[in-house]
């Protein structure tokens, strides 16, 4: 994988349920997520990395393009080579604009256990990983949960407020940073309403 020849955008909000539909699809979902983690790459590449055909995962590129999430990368590759990026940082959508469309309640369904599911993986490969870590990342690391009382607007205002401060980091230290120092970070910033706490 090269380093991005440009920056991505930092983001786009999806409110047509096909481009949800679309990015719904554990492999492109995956796909996507690699190439904005470690900048762009090549279909056969990106297939090694998924253990994946190069021709399922060049199919599923053509359908991430077509809704935007992804570009291939003109100046780079010659002849069968494509070489495709990701457009950018993150993808965010309204339940509101989705769920008065057709097959939106279940798009937005999908694209939670997605979700969860990711955040999962995630925690368990750190979980996995600690060990193997600097030991300064002990300290580092940060496992947390806080209970708040909020209407839905507070909660909104908080969201917005959280992911404007992760944008301005995201920014300045993007993941796919070529030859930049310090681990890849994950944070996971999850708002979830409760009518009870689990026990």
């Amino acid at each position: 994988m090269v380093p991005p020849t440009d920056p991505l955008e930092p983001a786009v909000r999806v409110t047509d349920v096909r481009a949800l539909r679309a990015l719904s699809h554990p492999l492109r979902n995956r796909l996507l997520g690699l190439l904005r983690l470690h900048g762009p790459a090549t279909a056969s590449g990106l297939a090694r990395a998924v253990g994946e055909s190069s021709g399922s995962t060049s199919y599923h590129l053509r359908q991430l393009a077509a809704h935007g999430f992804v570009e291939e990368v003109e100046e780079q590759g010659s002849g069968r080579e494509r070489w495709w990026r990701a457009r950018h940082r993150m993808t965010s959508w309204r339940a509101a604009d989705l769920l008065a469309q057709e097959g939106g309640a279940e798009a937005q369904e999908e694209m939670t256990r997605l979700q969860v599911d990711r955040q999962a993986a995630v925690v368990d490969a750190w979980y996995a990983q600690r060990q193997q870590l600097d030991p300064e990342w002990a300290d580092a690391a940060s496992l947390n949960d806080y209970a708040l009382r909020l209407t839905a607007e507070e909660a909104r205002a908080l969201a917005a407020e959280l992911t404007a401060t992760l944008a301005r980091w995201v920014a300045a230290h993007p993941a796919s940073a070529p030859d930049a120092d310090g681990e890849q970070v994950c944070v996971l910033l999850d708002l979830l309403p409760l009518r009870e706490w689990p026990s």
